[in-house]
């Protein structure tokens, strides 16, 4: 099962390094992380995706909270949550391909960043589902560079984290 956990840290050099190397120490897999500052730029957000049990969650979650930078730690439940992910695929294209390109773009509310003589660049946001799918669906192109972001989450309503 798949855990997103959300975790406040004091945004200071090394603190990334150190949440990462407690992951590995510990010999759990991160599926995903993303970092960014948040509404205080005294603090960061560290995103982290995590494949396992109730009982690895909860391990990983009192480690972290050993930590001295990490200020809260909390676990977003998928249902409770709206969640994206950032791709940038860049697609082989010629003249006649360039159409059907823009078409797929324009099913998944895809945007064309880049184009040059032979590629086109795509811009998707959403769920790891809809990534997947127009990927899938660019291969027959020619995916000739792809870069995904971690996932992100913010629980719906009020602030909670």
């Amino acid at each position: 099962m798949k855990h997103t956990l959300a975790v406040l840290v004091e945004n200071k050099s090394g603190v990334l390094t150190r949440v990462a190397s407690l992951f590995s120490r510990r010999g759990y897999n991160i599926d995903s992380l993303a970092v960014g500052v948040t509404e205080d730029p005294e603090i960061s957000r560290i995103t982290i995706v995590v494949h396992g049990d109730d009982h690895v969650l909860e391990q990983v979650t009192k480690q972290l909270n050993k930590l001295i930078d990490v200020i809260k730690v909390s676990d977003i439940g998928a249902d409770d949550a709206v969640e994206r992910e950032l791709a940038l695929i860049k697609v082989a294209a010629d003249v006649e391909t360039r159409a059907e390109i823009i078409q797929i773009a324009n099913i998944f509310r895809a945007r064309i960043v880049d184009v040059a003589p032979k590629s086109m660049t795509v811009e998707v946001t959403g769920d790891e589902g809809k990534i997947q799918a127009i990927e899938k669906l660019l291969r027959q192109f020619g995916i000739k560079e792809m870069v995904r972001t971690g996932k992100i989450a913010l629980v719906r309503g009020p602030k909670k984290v």
